[in-house]
């Protein structure tokens, strides 16, 4: 008797106590892991694609059809090992490193203007050079720049709200003026793509925040007189929008590029010419493994393809809104701002990627997310859907391992 009660008390007492049980944290969504891990596979395989020319040409000096596809693929692995690391960590712990997260995000920016640090790449200095590999600073701060203003907006979207108008501006003014600085070092490089995501992410994570509409309003016109008195104070800037606008009126100049794209898309018709039958990344579309895969990608698979990936991408932006709305309820509203953030990040990049492909935006240096070729963008991305995934399962769990 003594026996048998002292067995189902060490047997209970093996069992993981009812407080453990209440703050275990569920599996990760699946409409976000399924998406992201189909448009990392088929960004690999496009990649494969689109590089295999450039890769085996000797003049390039890698003489390795593969060169490309097995560096991107060591990039993935990288991103889904820090994904993994990055989803261990509590959403908290990146609220309360907001402050020192932007102060990093500035000094990268710096640091890659310093001559001898920053790498030149196509006239553009964004990279600083680590070894084998170029880091693209520009992605990094983007993403510490969405954290930061998720936190701001934690801590002061009261005042944001208010009626008060003097209290409401000057909550308006200061992560405004943060960016601004930032928009800045990124224009220096210069990366005028970053700064269009960046401070379209922002501002649509204010606008949800329940800022004042005049304010915002206002904002939003000073913001475009800003960008349009950017476009016309530089002439290279000038000609890739006239490009843009008249690409067949110098298809062998300024509008080249993006008359291969056009070419290449309306050779995919509907299911396109079949994958790794493309014609333009034959050294005719430049950056074509690159700013360009989904040019590849819609000759190769046709219209299918293009709606495929469309899908995917929508199904990653309309979870990214679901969780944040979860965790809005929940009065987790870092959390909910950042899941806001990181929506609005994926759909604007991806849809600026589009849309410069098809001749529907000016031609700007952004990658299509987790797709095209190139270690920064696959890394971070990774990292972001990473924090997605545990500010959903924190808010699954009601918020008990949250803010």
């Amino acid at each position: 008797m003594l026996n048998a009660a002292a067995v189902a008390h060490a047997n209970r007492s093996q069992l993981p106590s009812a407080g453990a049980r209440r703050t275990a944290l569920p599996l990760p969504d699946h409409w976000i892991l399924i998406p992201a891990l189909l448009l990392l596979a088929l960004g690999l395989l496009m990649v494969a694609s689109a590089s295999i020319p450039l890769g085996a040409d000797p003049r390039m000096g890698h003489n390795q059809p593969f060169f490309f596809l097995i560096r991107q693929g060591v990039f993935v692995l990288i991103g889904l090992l820090a994904a993994g690391i990055v989803f261990q960590i509590p959403i908290a712990r990146w609220r309360r490193a907001g402050p020192l997260l932007i102060l990093a995000a500035v000094g990268l920016l710096i640091l890659v203007l310093i001559p001898g640090i920053g790498k030149e790449v196509n006239g553009s200095i964004r990279w600083i050079g680590a070894g084998p590999i170029n880091i693209q600073v520009s992605e990094i701060a983007k993403l510490f720049a969405l954290i930061y203003v998720a936190g701001y907006l934690k801590r002061h979207g009261g005042e944001l709200r208010m009626a008060d108008f003097h209290t409401s501006a000057m909550a308006l003014a200061r992560p405004i003026g943060v960016l601004a600085v930032l928009a800045v070092l990124l224009l220096l490089e210069p990366d005028f793509g970053s700064v269009v995501v960046l401070m379209a992410a922002a501002l649509g994570m204010v606008f949800l925040a329940g800022v004042n509409l005049w304010q915002f309003g206002a904002l939003q016109v000073g913001t475009l007189a800003v960008m349009a008195m950017l476009i016309l104070s530089s002439p290279y800037r000038q000609d890739r929008v006239l490009s843009f606008l008249e690409p067949w009126k110098d298809p062998f100049g300024k509008g080249y590029q993006l008359a291969q794209s056009l070419i290449a898309i309306g050779r995919g018709e509907l299911f396109g010419v079949g994958l790794g039958e493309s014609v333009q990344k034959l050294f005719y579309l430049p950056e074509a493994h690159t700013d360009f895969l989904f040019a590849v990608l819609a000759e190769e698979l046709g219209l299918v393809g293009i709606l495929l990936v469309i899908t995917l991408f929508m199904t990653l932006v309309w979870r990214a809104f679901k969780i944040g709305r979860r965790a809005e309820r929940l009065n987790m509203n870092f959390s909910a701002y950042l899941a806001y953030g990181i929506g609005l990040w994926f759909g604007i990049q991806a849809l600026f990627n589009m849309g410069v492909n098809m001749g529907a935006l000016p031609t700007k240096g952004l990658t299509l997310p987790l797709m095209s070729y190139g270690g920064s963008s696959v890394v971070v991305m990774c990292v972001a859907l990473a924090l997605l995934l545990r500010i959903d399962v924190e808010t699954r769990a009601g918020g008990v391992h949250g803010e």
